[in-house]
């Protein structure tokens, strides 16, 4: 507890399942300052209370999490995540440094009953730790629920307590509803997840496009005018260093599942052959097609990417492998299932550009990453893409077609230093509009706006 009279914001964030390693027992009290906004005592994040089945692998919506606690705690802020589970050996490092504190509580309880039920186990796991979080602590300023809303009634049983919930994307359009049994299932679990997100203080979303996802999705809280605020994810640009020098290659980074449409890129690169000889220094027989699994390098393991345990993976990897072979450019296609991220950032750096082929993506982090490393991206002009990429500027957006992919990766072959100045001004956009740092400047202001509200 703070002490009367200062001015710090006391942080803290639900997650259900974080996979983030640091308990309180290694934690010593600190006392960290702002710029004396208000006079609040505790704010409270609950992270990741995630209705999915499996968390703590590294994922985009853990990573905004982290940052999120990160920058909070930068700005001066108490920071508190608590979580249904973590793994010191699997977790980001910021969540090690003791820079915001993390608890876990119901780290017995099932993610799922015989590899079933697993949003109902989700949904228990996350309301346990909101009881203990009731039962167990005073009353924090603001709440920040992460992905499962179930969780923000209990949160509002408090009055002193604004509650804040960042929507990823609507959970019911993620979940299968193939059969009547399923149907059944969801019913309720859908009901629950509209009404209890609607009894948020404020929506977040990570992109416009999902926002208006979110307004087709919910139509009862869009009909009473609850609309959500845009946060975009952000990248840390300091990992990525300018390239000095590039190759003729064209980089694919995705996880190896249909919906990735990696299969464009395949197509896309085999209509280069169509050109041929020597274009302003640089060949195109040369050119080659890297497609490389989405992944995350934790303690010495690699994660997510390519999971020889799920079928998906493993089909999908075969059916682009075959592409290649009948589209005749297997030679010239190389299949990496997972990558370090140093690994991933040595890719960036010699590639021409990345191809980007996810139709209707939630927000995207792969093109970020891509020009934050001084790279264009050529990317399919609907969903999050259209966001962060600027036509022409920045890259390409284009029909999900391989004429119009080819079209444009042409234009990068014919003109290498066309891509060479792209990709300056991709850096240059990703530095002013979604850097972490301004991420986090833009959500500091967005929860002290939250916090004067309940002062006022």
């Amino acid at each position: 507890m703070e002490k009367k009279g200062s001015s710090g914001l006391n942080i803290a964030l639900i997650h259900p399942d974080l996979g983030i390693g640091f308990d309180g027992e290694h934690l010593q009290s600190y006392e960290l300052r702002t710029l004396g906004v208000i006079d609040i005592l505790l704010f409270n994040l609950l992270t990741c209370m995630i209705l999915a089945p499996e968390i703590g692998d590294g994922g985009g919506a853990e990573r905004l999490i982290v940052d999120a606690a990160a920058e909070l705690a930068s700005h001066g802020h108490k920071v508190h995540i608590f979580t249904a589970h973590h793994d010191r050996t699997r977790c980001f490092e910021e969540t090690l440094a003791g820079t915001f504190r993390v608890t876990v509580y119901g780290a017995f309880l099932p993610r799922h009953i015989f590899y079933h039920l697993h949003a109902v186990c989700a949904y228990l796991r996350c309301i346990f730790v909101a009881v203990c979080v009731l039962f167990m602590w005073p009353s924090f300023d603001v709440v920040l629920v992460d992905q499962v809303s179930v969780v923000i009634p209990l949160m509002k049983l408090k009055k002193s307590t604004k509650v804040v919930f960042y929507c990823h994307f609507p959970d019911l359009l993620l979940a299968q509803h193939t059969t009547i049994l399923r149907q059944i299932y969801r019913k309720p679990i859908d009901f629950i997840e509209e009404v209890t997100t609607g009894m948020a203080d404020l929506i977040m979303v990570n992109s416009r496009f999902t926002a208006s996802t979110f307004a087709g999705t919910f139509k009862h809280l869009h009909a009473r005018g609850i609309k959500p605020s845009v946060l975009y994810p952000a990248v840390n640009v300091e990992q990525f260093d300018k390239p000095h020098t590039f190759m003729c290659n064209f980089l694919s980074v995705n996880r190896f599942e249909r919906k990735k449409n990696v299969e464009l890129a395949i197509c896309a690169f085999s209509l280069l052959r169509t050109l041929g000889g020597d274009v302003q220094g640089l060949n195109v027989a040369d050119a080659t097609l890297t497609v490389v699994g989405k992944s995350i390098y934790f303690q010495l393991e690699y994660r997510r990417g390519f999971d020889k345990r799920l079928r998906e993976n493993v089909e999908y990897l075969e059916e682009l492998k075959s592409l290649a072979d009948r589209k005749g450019v297997s030679h010239k296609v190389k299949f990496m299932t997972s990558c370090s991220s140093a690994e991933r950032n040595m890719l960036l750096s010699q590639c021409l550009c990345v191809l980007y082929t996810p139709k209707d993506e939630h927000f995207g982090i792969v093109p970020l990453e891509a020009m934050a490393a001084y790279k264009p991206v050529i990317a399919c002009n609907s969903g999050g893409p259209v966001e962060t990429i600027e036509n022409g500027v920045t890259g390409f957006l284009c029909d999900p077609s391989p004429q119009e992919f080819s079209s444009a990766m042409e234009k990068f072959i014919r003109d290498p230093q066309m891509a060479e100045r792209m990709g300056s001004e991709a850096r240059q956009h990703v530095v002013g509009s979604f850097s972490t740092k301004i991420f986090g400047q833009r959500l500091n202001q967005i929860l002290l706006d939250i916090a004067r509200e309940k002062v006022d």
